[in-house]
């Protein structure tokens, strides 16, 4: 089980309070917090700082996920910066800022080759029992226990490192900020069989030397882990007796402060008492006026949501209504021409005419058939959101009455469509009609009418949706 423990961690934004401090953390040496990060050290030469919690930890398995950035206008840079877990505060001192002979675990980011191996930068994990002196000429090789080379210097996105202590295992993960994505972690080391303190205090510190880097810490985030079927300790087994009366002190005082509030102003208003909107606590009083309740909050949005529809099925039947007037003009213009053509070659192409009235007969059936489709799935919708409320029945009914009306619209440019094709085919001969010009239409009759059907769909689709 992992658990955030916000005392042992931190993160911008609103960093620092007022006084310039880090809750539950403490800052030395030449650290500078600022409201988004901390700026461990600046690239001066011969900087140490560092930060450290202030209450030792109570947990005995822990995770970490640092962020952090070292940039330098050099090619190389110094001296480094080191992520720790030690049984004291390792405030100052010779290693990257921090004290030596420490008791615990130092994950140390070196960015100096001191041994000239060209091995740096690189992840170097130091284990120390309290009694070894740090190896600084051969940058700890000889002390580690395991290491990687990483370069984490200068990169377009900041560098995270994820650090885990779990039933005596130490991993490390490290993105090396090539790319935006939070999770994108790489194995760097892994150390077995580790024995760390029980309880200890976490830190991150850095250094420069003669070469220097700005060492930049945008979050430290701690993370309780707890094995399956244990359970972790309850918050109030965290707080020391101490810290509880002096608490429960400060709500005492606060209690008789308000009340001898409430006394004052009611002995300088005594015409308002009793009045609610008109004390200190109106706002209370006055709380079943401005909050609704679930009930209540459920049938606004059933109410809300039904005139939504209604609105976007009115605007649908204003389009509908435009593409119906747009086919009673375009049939009259057929008529005419067909009328006109007709009467100047008598028995000619009446078999082409036919084929041509026929293909715009089907057109206008699946234009049809589709706003049947249409309007049977939004009827079903509506019908069950009326089934939800009954205060809901008349918009649905007014809502249904709106289709009844397209598709009498519909039916009747279907019958006038056939009465044109039944007038103009004579029993006895067919005629060939001629070519006719080009319409000043762009577009296509059927290319048209697909358009219209497809973006009918959408459009109650994304009804449907809201």
């Amino acid at each position: 089980h992992r658990r955030f423990e916000y005392k042992y961690s931190f993160k911008g934004p609103h960093l620092v309070q007022a006084d310039g401090a880090v809750p539950f953390w403490v800052h030395t040496g030449n650290a500078i917090p600022s409201a988004d990060q901390i700026r461990i050290t600046t690239s001066l030469k011969s900087q140490k700082g560092s930060v450290w919690t202030k209450n030792k930890s109570i947990f005995e398995y822990w995770e970490v996920e640092v962020t952090f950035r070292v940039t330098g206008r050099g090619r190389i840079g110094a001296d480094g910066l080191a992520i720790w877990f030690t049984e004291e505060q390792g405030l100052e001192g010779p290693v990257f800022g921090a004290a030596d002979k420490w008791n615990g675990v130092g994950i140390f980011f070196d960015s100096f080759d001191n041994d000239g191996k060209k091995n740096n930068p690189g992840v170097i994990v130091v284990g120390n029992n309290g009694k070894l002196l740090y190896d600084h000429q051969n940058d700890g090789s000889t002390q580690a226990l395991a290491s990687c080379q990483r370069d984490f210097r200068n990169k377009p996105y900041p560098v995270r490192v994820k650090i885990t202590y779990y039933q005596k295992t130490l991993t490390v993960l490290i993105n090396n900020g090539f790319t935006p994505d939070k999770e994108d972690y790489e194995f760097c080391a892994k150390v077995e069989d580790m024995v760390l303190p029980s309880q200890g205090y976490f830190g991150i510190s850095a250094a420069t030397g003669g070469l220097a880097d700005d060492h930049d810490v945008l979050s430290f985030l701690t993370f309780q882990l707890t094995e399956p079927g244990k359970e972790a300790p309850t918050p109030d087994a965290e707080i020391p007796q101490k810290d509880k009366e002096k608490y429960q002190e400060e709500f005492e005082h606060f209690q008789q402060e308000l009340d001898k509030k409430k006394e004052e102003f009611q002995r300088e208003h005594p015409d308002v008492q009793g009045q609610p909107g008109k004390t200190p606590c109106a706002f209370f009083l006055a709380a079943d006026d401005v909050f609704e309740t679930v009930s209540d909050r459920e049938l606004r949005q059933i109410f809300e949501g039904q005139n939504r529809i209604h609105l976007e099925i009115k605007q649908l039947n204003r389009q509908l209504d435009m593409i119906l007037d747009e086919q009673r003009k375009y049939v009259s213009a057929v008529t005419e021409e067909i009328a006109k053509r007709g009467a100047g070659f008598p028995g000619q192409q009446g078999q082409v005419y036919q084929q041509e009235i026929e293909t715009v007969v089907k057109t206008q059936e699946e234009v049809i058939r589709q706003v049947k489709e249409i309007r049977s799935s939004v009827t079903d919708a509506l019908r069950s959101i009326s089934g939800a409320q009954h205060p809901g029945s008349a918009g649905v009914y007014e809502t249904t009455q709106h289709f009844n009306d397209i598709k009498e619209h519909l039916h009747v440019v279907r019958r006038d469509i056939e009465h044109l094709v039944q007038r103009n085919t004579p029993s006895s001969e067919k005629q060939k009609c001629p070519e006719l010009p080009p319409f000043p239409s762009c577009l296509s009759t059927v290319h048209f009418f697909i358009f219209v059907a497809v973006q009918t769909v959408l459009f109650i689709g994304y009804v449907m949706y809201r």
